[in-house]
């Protein structure tokens, strides 16, 4: 007897580079000589690997930029000359100058060469619909002035002792080992869209949390009551000023907090940007332990808004 199965699925992470030329909107693109095409570069996720770490690792290798990522824009999904199925997840990163000449693209087997054009020419220079499909995204970001995005990034502690088996208060409960390999593995994915600013619960379970991300990115962590589930739940806590502040800044910040806190921080940072409560924001406030929700917020002073909401589990890489 003969058993088949049907072919994996393939996942790959893809980023389209973006920058502004003499307030030109200007994207890059790659070309793969050995596939004679015109592509976005992307690239399959490794074992082990997150999306957003394929991302920005393929983006390096295949155009020698070390990129930030920005909003997510969405996936593609096709089926391959072989019969496989591939899934590709996009991001925008917007490229410095200082990223730029700091590139280290050498033509090799896979790329060829990289070309930075102006979107519409662009559009017509891509092999494929699907990737103009994605480029139209950006496009439609630029025309509305959400292109240019910072985070923030909502962190729920990994998973403690449980209060039953621990002698001391709750604020001092510590980390389980599961616990400190998830903030391992989360870190790994937060630091690929670049904090600027660590705030935690002063709670032990969350300072530990978020100290892989401070190791990685060599910030400092700030801990305050005001998100910590002892005041949250005394009725003293202070979630809308600190979204308010970090809303403020327009920097991008990872707030480690409870699972009975992160729910209101995702609602006021709803409520001071206007966004609905729909379906993502329910899946962003219903965090495990140790996952994180990334809501990508507009740049633009007047038009401050939620852009793209994504969520990320330890337990998915």
């Amino acid at each position: 007897m003969t058993i088949t199965t049907a072919p994996s699925v393939v996942v790959a992470a893809g980023v389209v580079c973006w920058r502004k030329l003499d307030g030109e909107l200007q994207v890059l693109l790659v070309n793969r000589d050995a596939r004679a095409d015109v592509s976005l570069p992307k690239g399959k996720v490794d074992p082990g690997e997150s999306l957003p770490e394929a991302a920005v690792r393929e983006t390096l290798e295949e155009t020698g930029l070390r990129i930030t990522l920005g909003a997510a824009l969405g996936v593609t999904e096709y089926t391959m000359p072989g019969g496989r199925d591939k899934i590709v997840h996009y991001w925008s990163a917007e490229v410095s100058d200082a990223a730029l000449e700091a590139a280290t693209f050498t033509p090799g087997a896979e790329v060829a060469s990289t070309v930075w054009l102006p979107i519409a020419e662009a559009r017509v220079s891509l092999s494929y619909g699907r990737d103009r499909d994605i480029l139209d995204r950006v496009a439609e970001r630029s025309d509305a002035n959400l292109l240019r995005t910072f985070a923030i990034i909502m962190l729920r502690h990994g998973k403690a002792v449980p209060a039953t088996s621990w002698s001391g208060t709750d604020s001092t409960r510590p980390l389980e080992h599961v616990g400190l390999e998830q903030a391992r593995k989360s870190a790994r994915v937060i630091a690929a869209f670049h904090p600027t600013k660590l705030i935690s619960s002063t709670a032990a379970r969350c300072i530990s949390t978020i100290e892989p991300v401070a190791s990685i990115t060599g910030l400092n962590i700030k801990a305050t009551a005001a998100i910590s589930q002892d005041t949250y739940e005394d009725g003293e806590s202070d979630v809308r000023r600190v979204v308010d502040k970090r809303l403020s800044k327009r920097a991008t910040t990872v707030l480690c907090s409870h699972g009975p806190v992160l729910p209101e921080i995702l609602a006021q940072l709803a409520a001071a940007t206007g966004h609905p409560w729909d379906d993502s924001l329910r899946r962003a406030s219903m965090l495990a332990t140790g996952d994180f929700a990334v809501a990508h917020v507009s740049r633009a002073r007047q038009n401050a808004r939620i852009v793209a909401l994504e969520v990320h589990s330890p337990s998915d890489f």
